[in-house]
């Protein structure tokens, strides 16, 4: 924590910018901490939170939408002989296409809050083709969100970063998850609902078939 102050004592608000574009190529920078970090130095006096917000902000949406690009233009052979120079194996791209596929383009604008994800989303998303309108929207929402989150964290916790920044990144994660479920449940619920209906209308009518025929 405190080699990510003199980093930003001596280079500024440019720490941020290169070290979560760094980032955002999956390359090793730890922007959580960097961000809440200089969010905290913002209630010394030291930096201004707009501008940390700003710079952060155009660095992590700059590596992403690089990676993006990547991806779209390179292609999968690309990536399965020389990704694994940024942490892209076979078995990770396999990986965040399976999340993909289990629950579509949203997985852009969650992925901000997965640790060991959103590292590998820009590059995945333009491996699998998605429309560049909605990985922008989603990306760009999702980013913002993100930076304006943990840059919060260090104005608000001061020297309780690193215990904050763990409770966050394991509720997030489950917090993630539950609403996947819910999310999941809701397009089983709406693409069947034909059948659950008539299903309860059929439920619902045998008891008075039965009462009809006691009567008779």
């Amino acid at each position: 924590m405190e080699w990510i102050g003199n980093l930003f004592e001596q280079y500024g608000y440019f720490v941020l910018f290169f070290g979560l574009f760094a980032e955002s190529m999956a390359l090793p920078f730890p922007g959580e901490l960097a961000m809440a970090v200089s969010g905290h130095l913002s209630t010394l006096g030291i930096s201004a939170i707009p501008f940390i917000i700003a710079f952060s902000y155009i660095g992590a949406i700059a590596g992403t939408t690089l990676t993006y690009y990547l991806g779209y233009k390179l292609g999968t052979p690309f990536f399965d002989k020389y990704g694994k120079y940024v942490f892209m194996n076979k078995d990770r791209i396999a990986k965040v296409s399976g999340w993909f596929d289990r629950y579509g383009d949203k997985l852009i604008f969650v992925s901000y809050f997965i640790p060991g994800l959103r590292h590998f989303t820009g590059y995945v998303s333009g491996i699998l083709k998605v429309r560049p309108r909605t990985f922008f929207i989603y990306n760009f929402i999702g980013g913002l969100l993100w930076v304006i989150v943990y840059v919060s964290v260090g104005v608000l916790f001061g020297k309780h970063i690193e215990t904050a920044l763990h409770a966050i990144s394991r509720y997030s994660t489950l917090a993630i998850i539950a609403l996947a479920v819910a999310a999941a449940a809701f397009l089983l619920l709406k693409r069947h609902r034909a059948g659950i209906a008539s299903r309860l209308r059929a439920n619902g009518s045998r008891p008075l078939e039965r009462s009809g025929e006691t009567t008779k």
